[in-house]
């Protein structure tokens, strides 16, 4: 998994990334009119956005109209509003995972679980980084296809604004965002506790002197178990003699089994007499 530096470093991105989507959304500057001093008495400049056209007099007046009617918008600017909007929700739901995917902070669950939820975050911010980047390409490309085909005068042709600017870039600083955290991958670990020497280091040794604790008393306990174990042989060994010894003295004790007389011992004696 990546470092934290990494990870703040990708956040920070995210960040800049819809704060731009979102502020762009709101400019009127999408597209300005390239003759800005047309009129010398009443110099003007003239700005369309997504949402507004505004008019910039020469007497220091900022004046502007807001779109009521959305059907009688054209088609590239219907998607651009959609998809700009989209964008800013997505990106700001990436933000909420991927304060819990971040190492540096206490919530969000485990190592693993933390891994997931920062690929999830980084999905989140790659898919607000082609909404932004979609409409405004489309945008930009009708704005330059009428500067180029039509006949107007100069002063009702227009040209890509400062708006369009931020997006981009606001789109790049969300899929560098995005990217950085797919690449915080869990991968395979071995089973270890979720806390890490750099958060709590104090428990981290506490573990290890149990451990060493548990086998220097493992090791006690193997010579009593050696010596339990032959003693049990012993005690088994002597109660399997112990049956046979009780046989024989049984086959001893019985009258009709008593050992048989000596006769020659019997026949001299009488003789004998």
């Amino acid at each position: 998994m990546l470092s934290t530096a990494v990870q703040i470093l990708a956040f920070a991105l995210a960040l800049l990334g819809v704060l731009g989507a979102t502020v762009a959304t709101l400019l009127p500057n999408w597209k300005v009119s390239i003759n800005v001093w047309s009129n010398i008495m009443t110099p003007i400049s003239q700005m369309q956005g997504l949402w507004m056209d505004c008019v910039w007099y020469s007497s220091g007046v900022f004046s502007c109209t807001m779109k009521n009617s959305v059907l009688s918008l054209p088609a590239y600017l219907q998607t651009t509003r959609a998809a700009m909007v989209l964008s800013c929700m997505v990106a700001s739901f990436g933000l909420c995972l991927a304060s819990l995917g971040l190492k540096c902070t206490r919530w969000g669950g485990s190592h693993r679980a933390k891994g997931h939820t920062a690929i999830a975050a980084g999905g989140c911010f790659i898919l607000a980084s082609f909404l932004c980047l979609v409409p405004a390409s489309w945008f930009t490309n009708e704005v330059i296809t009428a500067f180029l085909t039509t006949d107007l005068p100069d002063s009702s042709k227009y040209q890509p604004g400062g708006a369009l600017c931020v997006t981009f870039i606001s789109a790049g600083f969300l899929l560098a965002g995005g990217v950085i955290f797919c690449l915080s991958c869990p991968g395979k670990r071995t089973r270890r506790p979720d806390y890490t020497s750099s958060t709590n280091p104090d428990r981290l040794v506490l573990s290890q002197g149990e451990k060493r604790r548990q086998e220097l008393q493992s090791e006690r306990e193997q010579p009593k178990k050696r010596q339990n174990k032959t003693v049990q042989l012993q005690m088994d060994k002597v109660k399997q003699e112990k049956p046979q010894q009780d046989q024989k003295q049984r086959l001893y004790s019985s009258p009709s089994k008593l050992p048989p007389k000596d006769i020659k011992d019997s026949y001299s004696l009488q003789e004998y007499v």
